[in-house]
């Protein structure tokens, strides 16, 4: 860990804060590997149930620093850190715990994809948003290609994607790009509202809703299968059994992930 990314857990919250606010969070090495670093105390910290991912100062995160990125030498060099930050992406679509972007200001190239791979974006109402690489000459990364068309549609992606226009919140919402707008006062409210949710909700469960609904391959066939053998296993724990009895007793569940 390093001082470009903050870490801190409460109450089954994980609060990860990219902290390089004078580049408007742009990634460079120190934030990747201080996101990766972060990632693993997720992973391994079972109290934790839940993440929120957010920035510091006026934006989430302005992309990839462009300084850095043009003082990077060699082609395999430069292909090494792509794959880093692709790497975080993928990461954060397969750990077993729900993530939440927190969205406080502008958020472009990278950043956008970033926000995207969490499983909620929660955004104030005056960010912004773009998918700002062809101005640069470059092509989505950190898994936009992916993950833009997933929530806007093909024709709308390539809109964003060939004109690198900034769009406001109302915009990226009616794209579903984002799942509730807030005012900023109420934005970090809000979001740990849901997050507590999250943290208290059956990690089971919530790991495997996540799983399937990420690979977006499945036939039909293959979900259905998924259901039979995964249903049959939730069935038989802990957690089902505390979720039927708290409901028949009418009050909230204790679930513990067993």
């Amino acid at each position: 860990m390093n001082d470009a990314v903050l870490y801190a857990v409460e109450n089954g919250v994980a609060t990860i804060t990219l902290n390089r606010p004078t580049s408007l969070n742009s990634m460079n090495d120190g934030l990747i590997d201080g996101l990766h670093a972060c990632l693993d105390r997720v992973e391994q910290d079972a109290d934790v149930r839940a993440v929120v991912l957010t920035g510091n100062g006026k934006a989430f995160c302005a992309g990839g620093d462009l300084p850095f990125l043009n003082g990077i030498a060699t082609n395999g060099e430069k292909r090494a850190f792509i794959a880093k930050v692709g790497n975080v992406a993928k990461r954060i679509t397969t750990i077993e715990k729900p993530f939440i972007a927190m969205i406080n200001g502008v958020t472009a190239g990278a950043g956008v994809n970033l926000m995207l791979a969490c499983d909620l974006v929660y955004a104030t109402n005056k960010a912004r948003f773009a998918q700002s690489f062809s101005k640069v000459g470059l092509i989505p990364d950190c898994g936009g290609l992916y993950f833009l068309p997933k929530c806007a549609g093909v024709l709308k992606a390539k809109e964003l994607m060939f004109t690198a226009d900034l769009i406001d919140a109302p915009t990226a919402e009616k794209y579903n790009m984002v799942n509730h707008l807030c005012e900023d006062d109420q934005l970090e409210e809000t979001t740990y509202a849901m997050a507590k949710r999250l943290a208290e909700s059956a990690p089971l469960s919530i790991a495997l809703i996540k799983k399937y609904l990420n690979n977006t391959a499945l036939t039909l066939d293959e979900v259905l299968a998924f259901e039979e053998s995964t249903q049959a296993l939730l069935m038989g724990t802990e957690d089902c059994k505390e979720g039927i009895a708290a409901f028949k007793e009418k009050r909230a569940p204790k679930f513990i992930g067993k």
